[in-house]
């Protein structure tokens, strides 16, 4: 039976305390971009605000290897294309309730649109040890 790959605690702690992250998707020569993320259940996930056809999203569709900056972290990951409707809205509320100033709320609220929705990730540590 596989074993299920989870972030280490540490790291947990560092993402929670951090309104963004850093990818790169792929393997090529991408550069890094911050975007945002939300922890649910000590999982991490992210969505495509934008959806670009160059974006980091379509480029983790086509190589679903890249890799995350967080604090003094950099973690090799694999994206999970997440289909669970009860996930996709536990991660709406996740965005919702990190994401609440002014000017942020638009923006976790257009997160939880179909396009947005249809687009939801989980991040995977590569390496059982992160």
């Amino acid at each position: 039976m596989k074993t299920k790959r989870h972030f280490s605690d540490d790291l947990l702690t560092a993402l929670q305390e951090s309104k963004g992250l850093r990818i790169r998707a792929g393997s090529g020569r991408h550069r890094f971009i911050g975007i945002w993320f939300v922890v649910v259940k000590d999982r991490v996930f992210v969505r495509s605000w934008s959806v670009k056809p160059d974006g980091w999203y379509r480029a983790f569709l086509k190589e679903p290897r890249g890799t995350i900056q967080i604090a003094n972290y950099e973690i090799a990951v694999y994206a999970v294309r997440i289909k669970d409707k009860s996930l996709r809205d536990a991660v709406d509320r996740a965005y919702l309730k990190r994401y609440t100033t002014p000017g942020a709320l638009k923006y976790a609220k257009d997160l939880g649109s179909a396009k947005s929705r249809a687009t939801t990730l989980e991040l995977v540590p590569s390496s059982p040890t992160h």
